[in-house]
C-alpha cells in the first residue's frame, strides 16, 4: 500500500520543502495539481513536470497522480514523468437536463481512450457531491463501457459519505472500476439559524474519525478484496488552517486501520 497526498494546499511552497514536508510526514509521494499557478503548470508541462518527478524522487517520493485537464500534452507529460493517473471530475449540469450531459461527457471520454492507449496513461474519475458525477452509482454508470486501464474511477469517500452511502455497497458498486481511492471526510452542517425561512446545510471536511464515511468500514473492505492500489490523502479540511496538524495525523490513523 502506498499513500499519497495532494499538494493543492501548498501551492507557493518551493519544490525542495514540499518534498521535505511530505517525505517527513512519512507520505510515499503526491497527487500534484498540474494547474496554473502551481510548481508545474499544464501549458509545460512536458518541459517541468518530469523535472519535478526527478526531483520529488531525490526524496523517495513519486508522483502518483496528477488533477489537470486532458490535453494531449498532459498525456505525453505524465508518460514522460512517470505518472500513472490523470485525475479528472465530471462536468456540471449548467442548465441542462442530467442524461443530456452525461451523453455528451460519455462522448468527451470516449475520445481520451486512444490518447490512454497511446500514452499508458489512466483517466481516473471522481465522484463529487454535488451536480456533477455525485453518487457511486451514477459513477459506476458513466464509466460501465470503459476498460479501467484506460478509464477508471477515483472513489472519494468523502462525497459518497456526503450522499450517505453505506461504505461496503459503494465500494462493492464500483470495485470493477476502482483506480484510486480518496479518503478524506466531510459531514453536512448548517449554515444559518433557526430564524431562517429554510435550512441551508454546506460540507464541512473534517477529519476521518468524524465525518459520514466509516473509514474502519473502508479499509476493512479493501483489506478483503486484497485492494493493491494506492491511497491518496487530499489533506482538504474546512478550517485550512489546521492542515499541517492533521495530514500527518490522518495518514497515522488509515496505516493503524490498515495494521489492524
Amino acid at each position: 500500500m502506498k499513500y499519497s497526498i495532494f499538494t493543492k494546499p501548498w501551492q507557493f511552497l518551493p519544490v525542495d520543502d514540499l518534498c521535505k514536508k511530505v517525505s517527513g510526514w512519512g507520505f510515499d509521494g503526491v497527487e500534484f495539481p498540474l494547474r496554473d499557478g502551481y510548481q508545474a503548470e499544464p501549458q509545460n508541462a512536458e518541459r517541468d513536470l518530469p523535472g519535478l518527478a526527478k526531483k520529488m524522487s531525490e526524496y523517495g517520493l513519486s508522483i502518483m497522480s496528477v488533477a489537470s485537464s486532458t490535453e494531449e500534452n498532459i498525456f505525453a507529460a505524465c508518460q514522460a514523468a512517470g505518472v500513472p493517473v490523470i485525475r479528472i471530475m465530471g462536468p456540471g449540469l449548467n442548465n441542462k437536463e442530467y442524461y443530456e450531459t452525461e451523453k455528451e461527457f460519455k462522448n468527451y471520454l470516449d475520445k481520451l481512450v486512444p490518447l490512454c492507449e497511446k500514452y499508458g496513461v489512466i483517466v481516473g474519475l471522481q465522484n463529487h457531491n454535488s451536480n456533477m458525477v455525485s453518487s457511486t452509482m451514477e459513477l459506476k454508470v458513466v464509466l460501465e463501457n470503459y476498460d479501467p486501464k484506460y478509464i477508471g474511477a477515483v472513489w472519494d469517500a468523502a462525497h459518497s459519505g456526503l450522499c450517505k452511502e453505506s461504505a461496503n455497497k459503494a465500494l462493492d458498486i464500483i470495485w470493477d472500476k476502482l483506480i484510486l481511492v480518496n479518503l478524506k471526510n466531510a459531514f453536512w452542517k448548517q449554515t444559518n439559524g433557526p430564524e431562517a425561512s429554510y435550512a441551508h446545510f454546506e460540507p464541512y471536511f473534517t477529519p476521518g474519525r468524524f465525518g459520514m464515511a466509516s473509514y474502519p468500514d473502508i479499509v476493512q473492505y479493501l483489506k478483503n478484496k486484497n485492494y493493491t492500489g494506492d491511497i491518496c490523502l487530499p489533506a482538504e479540511y474546512t478550517d485550512g488552517v489546521l492542515v499541517e496538524e492533521l495530514a500527518p495525523l490522518e495518514l497515522e490513523y488509515i496505516k493503524e486501520l490498515f495494521a489492524g
